[in-house]
């Protein structure tokens, strides 16, 4: 069994691939918070939500991260531990002397790694969606796709003009009044 890897020392190479296989939403906050170096407050305003919970998803999605990369991560046991994980890391990544729980260490170096690596990551995951975006395979979903939709208003076309035709209004007869 190969020990851990360092997360201070993860390379772009190794962070890309992870970055882009985990749920969007995961990626985009990590990347919004950390690679771009947005403020706390504008995430969560960005989202729509608090501070509060913003960094709840923020802490999520490093471990989730954590998780893909094979560091040592431990999911938190209750809501409130969860919720003063959120807290540490959200201050760590605010203030440099503030000091991240044991179990969230290797977390809260891969969320500075993430900072340290911001512009050269955020290229990186570019020229991925570029790459993924000229290959045959994406073409070809893009090809198939299109003609999907062609299919489909053709055969709405078809049976809207070959529809039954409908039978004349019927103008309701009048009932005689009571004298």
């Amino acid at each position: 069994m190969s020990p851990p890897p360092d997360a201070a020392r993860l390379s772009t190479a190794e962070v890309t691939p992870v970055l882009r296989a985990l749920p969007p939403r995961a990626a985009a906050l990590l990347l919004m918070r950390l690679a771009q170096g947005r403020p706390r407050a504008e995430c969560a305003a960005f989202y729509g939500i608090r501070p509060e919970v913003f960094d709840i998803h923020l802490l999520r999605a490093a471990l989730a991260l954590s998780r893909a990369l094979a560091l040592p991560v431990r999911e938190p046991e209750t809501d409130a531990e969860e919720t003063l994980w959120a807290q540490a890391l959200a201050g760590s990544l605010d203030e440099a002397s503030a000091s991240a729980p044991t179990a969230l260490r290797a977390t809260g170096a891969l969320c500075e790694r993430l900072r340290a690596l911001g512009p050269e990551l955020a290229a990186a995951l570019q020229a991925a969606e570029r790459a993924e975006e000229a290959s045959p395979a994406s073409k070809r979903e893009d090809l198939l796709r299109r003609l999907a939709i062609l299919a489909l208003l053709a055969l709405t076309a078809y049976l809207y003009l070959n529809r039954p035709e409908e039978p004349p209004a019927r103008v309701p007869t009048p009932l005689p009044r009571e004298r």
